[in-house]
């Protein structure tokens, strides 16, 4: 179905051609760059796996990975097309797959726009993510001997160092869980056995965290252990001191890095899916779709003459005459005067 409706000069149809494959040259780079770019985000999402409760988020990342590669290739085959309808020999032999290959582009930038809609959309899901598979991160932390979760520490002391943060909602939950395994505890200690004692489950809590919680710029040694007891410490106030540990916490910093992140990328696919709806209407104005005869242009090109219709000057532009409906036969034509 054509759009607009234009007739083209030979010279202006192959300025069109022109463009068009440099956009769609343009369009395979950015193709690919969606398609690293996939790549980057999943291989971040693997990387801290363990603090992450499903794998729904990693929808984002499988689905700009699909989006970058179709968009090469379709763009690649555009670039063929538009540089065989720079010659008119070549380009009949694309008429038949005018349709299918528009019908192919609409479908990618749809998919290219579920791509945009859907790295905007999975921000509540990727926070209850990282809720749970934090909470268990935290809950997991002593247990280094344990197989399946002997890089739980390793994972949550990267995060808390890296990314500036303590606990998951803050450093505050570290006092919740016992983060300290029972095999670097003295059980014949009486604090030891006091704080056992005293609690419900057997557990050893403490108003302490680890040491990837403390903050390196603070001009005070790290207090790390006995947090909320002011006589423990000199000058010290647990009201209204800055403490010298991350107060924010990792759920909010690394919801705030893959959020950023996923924005960033969903506002540049939706940048390239405008572009990608803007060439493939200018693709409609192909010669398919304005109307123009290829046999005359075809014949002019061998050097023999056309024959005009009555009343066409002799210097009338040939993309303008009106042409008869192409002969299923040979065409005729006249002998050189």
């Amino acid at each position: 179905m054509v759009l607009l409706k234009v007739k083209f000069t030979l010279d202006k149809r192959v300025k069109l051609a022109q463009s068009l494959w440099m956009v769609c040259w343009f369009c395979v780079l950015a193709g690919i760059l969606t398609l690293s770019l996939g790549i980057y985000l999943k291989c971040e999402l693997k990387r801290r796996h363990e603090v992450m409760d499903n794998t729904d988020i990693h929808l984002v990342p499988n689905t700009l990975i699909l989006v970058g590669l179709l968009t090469s290739l379709v763009n690649l085959a555009g670039v063929q097309v538009c540089s065989d309808m720079m010659d008119l020999a070549k380009f009949s032999r694309w008429q038949g797959y005018a349709v299918p290959y528009l019908v192919a582009a609409f479908l990618v930038t749809l998919v290219m726009l579920f791509a945009s809609v859907l790295s905007y959309a999975m921000r509540g899901n990727l926070e209850g993510s990282l809720r749970i598979g934090l909470k268990n991160g935290i809950r997991f932390y002593k247990d280094t001997d344990t197989p399946g979760r002997c890089y739980r520490k390793r994972t949550i002391d990267q995060i808390q160092m890296e990314f500036q943060c303590c606990g998951n909602n803050d450093y505050r939950d570290w006092f919740e869980v016992q983060w300290v395994s029972n095999r670097y505890l003295d059980f014949n200690s009486k604090d030891v056995k006091v704080r056992i004692k005293s609690n419900v489950d057997g557990r050893y809590l403490i108003d302490g965290v680890p040491f990837s919680c403390c903050n390196p710029t603070s001009p005070r040694p790290c207090i790390q252990r006995q947090i909320t007891n002011n006589s423990a410490h000199y000058s010290y106030d647990y009201q209204s001191e800055d403490l010298n540990i991350w107060k924010l916490g990792c759920r909010e910093s690394l919801l705030s890095y893959y959020t950023g992140m996923m924005s960033t990328i969903g506002t540049w696919v939706l940048l390239f899916y405008i572009a990608q709806v803007s060439r493939s209407l200018a693709r409609e104005q192909s010669p398919r779709s304005s109307g123009v005869g290829l046999e005359p242009l075809a014949s002019r090109a061998r050097g023999a003459r056309v024959r005009f219709p009555a009343g066409a000057g002799s210097g009338q532009n040939v993309g303008q005459v009106s042409l008869p409906p192409t002969p299923t036969h040979a065409p005729v034509f006249p002998s050189s005067q």
